[in-house]
């Protein structure tokens, strides 16, 4: 597999460095929209155009760390393992604004980028979000690049998550490729997580999908039938496995 990384955290930065309002949301359109073509250039569609100071602060952070030479790095470190992998993509960082970005809802947001990328590999494309509420060092942002690279591998191979298990088998490699800690939980929950998910396994529809991935938090939130479990349950069982 050829995977390319093309730095577009300055780009992003440098949006913000306009006054929030048309001009501002103008320059994003004609920045993710190559209008000849009326479609898709740069994968951008996560990023909130009109996002308030916390937003540039974050993506400073990312700069002064030298976040687009990291997932460089660990884009090149992937491609020399996955060499008989076919497929050709651009590798990116994407800062999603899930604190104070009225379009974005976390889960809902989380759930599409981890399982319905579709138009953006079919366009060539590895968008690896980074979330306005997280703090990052090196080793997280080389991991959820290594993540986001791995799952579209996984994705090659075995299609796209339909059921349950299709999506906790995904995320389950996914993660353990690219060695990611940030969803735990304690031994009893984990076993109390098996327990509730047994029967659901073959269960496609996105109430039951968000609900056993991410918790009763988030089926409350989108107003779902939640199922009893922690936060994030669904996910920390996939990492656990």
């Amino acid at each position: 597999m050829r995977l390319t990384y093309v730095p577009l955290l300055n780009l992003q930065r440098d949006l913000y460095r306009l006054p929030p309002g048309p001009d501002r949301f103008q320059t994003y359109l004609r920045t993710l929209v190559d209008a000849s073509r009326g479609d898709i250039t740069l994968p951008l569609m996560a990023m909130n155009p009109m996002a308030k100071a916390h937003v540039p602060a974050f993506l400073d952070e990312l700069i002064e760390m030298d976040g687009d030479a990291i997932a460089a790095t660990a884009t090149a470190a992937a491609a020399a393992q996955l060499t008989d992998d076919p497929g050709d993509y651009q590798v990116t960082l994407v800062v999603c604004d899930d604190l104070q970005g009225g379009w974005t809802n976390r889960y809902t947001t989380d759930f599409d980028y981890r399982f319905r990328q579709r138009p953006y590999y079919q366009r060539g494309w590895l968008a690896t979000i980074l979330w306005v509420s997280e703090m990052y060092d090196p080793d997280q942002i080389q991991a959820e690049v290594l993540c986001c690279i791995y799952r579209a591998i996984y994705i090659q191979r075995h299609g796209y998550a339909q059921t349950l298990r299709d999506c906790i088998a995904q995320e389950t490699y996914a993660m353990g490729q690219a060695m990611t800690t940030t969803t735990t939980l304690a031994v009893d929950d984990l076993h109390y997580t098996r327990q509730v998910l047994a029967d659901l396994w073959d269960r496609t529809d996105t109430a039951t999908l968000l609900a056993a991935l991410y918790g009763d938090e988030a089926a409350h939130e989108l107003g779902h039938p939640p199922l009893g479990l922690s936060a994030h349950a669904g996910l920390a069982l996939a990492q656990a496995r």
